[in-house]
């Protein structure tokens, strides 16, 4: 259920899959409510420019993105940053600054990029650069730790390195209240570092000791960062094609409810339709659907599962899309793109440089950038029209990067509840699912909602799924 990334990968999987108890590849049935497969993966390809709807890129240090594009043939299609927008700038009292560097999320980094940079005061520097000196947290036997991003930063780096830094950076990737964020869930990596090493700073010592010269600094970091010449959408559609081949079908249709059957199998049951089989028998059933969706449908198979999805929730954004003349944009776009601070005001919550990024982006003589507005804090955004989203957008592209005058290119990407949110207390939640879920063989989730957010994590949870219902089906019974 779901033709996004993560159901067309675990359809993949099924098909690839040897040692079927029958001897042969199973039959695999995609049942998608949408006209197309890809989710929230999409690009526009339009007179020239490139459009992508969400994801711009992806993470090339994990296998899993890697290893699709291999699978799908298209390694000559990758392409990285570009070399001069290797950084992320920080919008500061109508300027926009470079994240200090060696800065990395929430690891301090090096003393002199904290020095150096004007984002923070004296006193904020100093705070910052404190952050080496603060105990670690105390954790009693058998302790999580977990506690929320906002309360972890406040406690190592101090109040205004949290405003002018963490909360921007962490709005831009979860789009999140970062009061309720859980730090085990989204940054495990830091409450790790702060356990092992005692403060951040000593942590990140030892791991650039560990990555050596060549994956140090800003650069490197985005050099990390892969996209498709033909855009993100790309992979969606290849796989789409490559398990159609392989002797996937594609449905479009609306799933109303999954039922348990007697013989252990289950019955997907389908809104009617004109023509449209009123439901599926299925010995394996995959769920790749948003949380709540998912809740709703698997109700009837088993309450208490759906009880724990709909406790997941999400946020909503809208992406503004416009593209310029070069000349019409005073800023020189010498980076990724940039991030607002909340306590500056401003309703954006970043703006990327898609252009300067990639190349391919936009026509010659022109830019492409992408403001991004709404999320947890701001939900409000999402209510505004098409006219209003856009007059707002291009108010924040004046006031953030010197954009005047209308623009050669306007496209809105809304994404009304879309982004699940990893709050406090979301892995004992993903642990209780994963109780109910051995309760009941034949049955997997996949999605964004449970165990990473980023394309190689989504790729990673379609995988697993796969595995799950392929070894419950595997299983004597």
């Amino acid at each position: 259920m779901g033709a996004g990334l993560a159901g067309l990968v675990a359809a993949e999987s099924l098909l690839d899959a040897g040692n079927w108890p029958s001897g042969r590849r199973p039959e695999v049935i995609l049942v998608e409510a949408d006209s197309r497969a890809g989710g929230v993966v999409e690009t526009i390809r339009r007179d020239g420019w490139l459009i992508e709807r969400s994801a711009d890129n992806f993470l090339a240090a994990r296998p899993e993105g890697m290893a699709l594009v291999d699978r799908l043939g298209l390694r000559d299609e990758l392409i990285s940053v570009h070399e001069p927008a290797r950084r992320a700038l920080v919008f500061r009292a109508g300027r926009t600054l470079p994240v200090p560097t060696g800065f990395r999320l929430l690891a301090p980094g090096a003393t002199a990029g904290i020095e150096a940079t004007e984002i923070l005061s004296a006193a904020g520097k100093s705070r910052l650069l404190a952050e080496r000196n603060v105990p670690p947290k105390l954790l009693a036997a058998g302790e999580s730790g977990d506690e929320s991003l906002e309360s972890f930063a406040l406690r190592r780096l101090g109040r205004e390195a949290f405003d002018r830094l963490v909360q921007p950076l962490v709005a831009g990737i979860w789009t999140a209240d970062p009061a309720r964020l859980s730090m085990a869930a989204a940054c495990p990596e830091f409450l790790a570092m702060e356990q092992a090493h005692g403060s951040l700073s000593a942590g990140e010592e030892a791991r650039l000791r560990e990555v050596g010269p060549s994956h140090r600094g800003e650069g490197a970091r985005y050099g990390q960062f892969v996209t498709l010449a033909s855009g993100m959408g790309t992979l969606p559609e290849r796989l789409a094609e490559r398990i159609e081949a392989a002797g996937a079908s594609r449905l479009r249709a609306v799933v109303s409810a999954l039922e348990r059957l007697p013989s252990g199998g289950w019955r997907v049951v389908l809104v009617p339709r004109p023509g449209g089989a009123g439901a599926i028998e299925a010995d394996g059933v995959v769920v790749a659907l948003p949380a709540p969706i998912a809740a709703r449908v698997v109700a009837a198979a088993d309450d208490p599962l759906a009880a724990e999805l709909a406790r997941i929730e999400y946020a909503g954004s809208a992406v503004v899309v416009l593209g310029y003349a070069r000349q019409q944009v005073t800023h020189p776009l010498d980076a990724a793109g940039v991030v607002v601070p909340r306590v500056e005001g401003r309703r954006a919550l970043a703006v990327s440089f898609s252009s300067a990024k990639f190349s391919g982006r936009a026509p010659d003589g022109h830019v492409l950038l992408r403001v991004f507005l709404g999320g947890a804090l701001d939900p409000e955004r999402n209510l505004l029209d098409d006219d209003q989203l856009v007059a707002l957008a291009r108010e924040e592209l004046a006031a953030i990067v010197g954009a005047s005058g209308p623009p050669r290119l306007v496209e809105i990407a809304r994404w009304p509840a879309a982004m699940p949110q990893y709050h406090l207390g979301h892995l004992k939640i993903i642990d209780r699912i994963t109780h109910r879920l051995d309760a009941l063989p034949g049955l997997a989730l996949a999605g964004a909602a449970y165990e990473g957010v980023g394309i190689p994590q989504v790729i990673a949870s379609g995988q697993a799924a796969a595995a799950r219902v392929m070894a419950s089906l595997r299983a004597p019974r």
